[in-house]
């Protein structure tokens, strides 16, 4: 008589996914919803007192910004286009660490989601989609006051919402690797202060990258931030952004990779 031996599945497994993910998605929609205004106005009031405080006090003194073909840009304008990018990054990251933090290991939600015929690799997708998706309310807030304030008026801008659905979802990947090694709030720290607080002031959001020492521009040219500053800031400008498949394919490549990594660390997580 033979033994079965069963051997583990691989946390490195190709993603497992199904329909399933939808009332996890619908079920984060519908508890947001009580406290939306709130949530809305929290996640707004800083991108627009960095705006406000940058674009109008320090713009005085800086003047129009001098970009590519001598073309001279307000600094307002400068720093609108690329403080919304900065807005459904930090939007998206903060849902997809403390939000999901909550629900996965203090709350419990995704252990009692998971008794019902939901895999996890789902609910890892429903968080991810939940985060960029939420990250869309914010900018779309922030971009109503900055039309309001009229900074720009391109309706080229229609075309910055699936590009900053696609930041809010590159970003939300990225988190989510880190909320698969915390074990508490305290550990996002780091995150927000060795990794997003350096790309934002290496990424082209206040000043242009030109200004940067070679070195560094060669990095900040791979950053997930930089390419995304440069799909948006043309549309503000009322332009079509040049070379903007490179661009696309790196924040692609960041948003595949950095996903198939949470998902691997999160399933690890788990099977402790």
């Amino acid at each position: 008589m033979h033994s079965i031996s069963t051997s583990t599945p691989s946390v490195w497994r190709a993603p497992q996914l199904s329909l399933r993910f939808w009332p996890v998605f619908l079920r984060n929609l519908l508890v947001w919803r009580k406290l939306a205004i709130p949530s809305l106005v929290g996640n707004i009031a800083e991108p627009l007192m960095w705006l406000v405080a940058f674009g109008y006090g320090m713009g005085a003194l800086v003047g129009p910004m001098h970009l590519g073909g001598g073309q001279e840009v307000p600094y307002i304008l400068f720093l609108a286009s690329g403080s919304i990018c900065m807005s459904a990054m930090q939007s998206a990251s903060f849902e997809a660490l403390y939000s999901a933090f909550s629900r996965m290991h203090v709350q419990k939600t995704w252990d009692g989601i998971m008794n019902a015929p939901v895999a996890l690799d789902d609910i890892v997708l429903a968080e991810m989609l939940w985060a960029a998706f939420k990250s869309l309310f914010t900018v779309t807030a922030i971009l109503g006051v900055m039309l309001a304030l009229g900074i720009s008026h391109s309706p080229k801008l229609l075309l910055a919402w699936p590009i900053l659905l696609g930041v809010g979802i590159t970003f939300s990947c990225i988190a989510l690797i880190f909320n698969a090694l915390a074990n508490g709030y305290d550990f996002f720290t780091y995150y927000f202060t060795l990794f997003l607080t350096p790309m934002t002031f290496l990424s082209g959001v206040f000043f242009p990258l030109e200004q940067l020492p070679v070195l560094v521009r060669m990095i900040a040219d791979w950053l997930p931030l930089s390419n995304a500053v440069a799909l948006v800031r043309p549309l503000f400008l009322d332009q079509w952004p040049q070379n903007w498949l490179p661009s696309a394919l790196v924040l692609l490549a960041y948003a595949l990779a950095s996903f198939w990594l949470a998902l691997a660390l999160t399933r690890k997580r788990f099977r402790k």
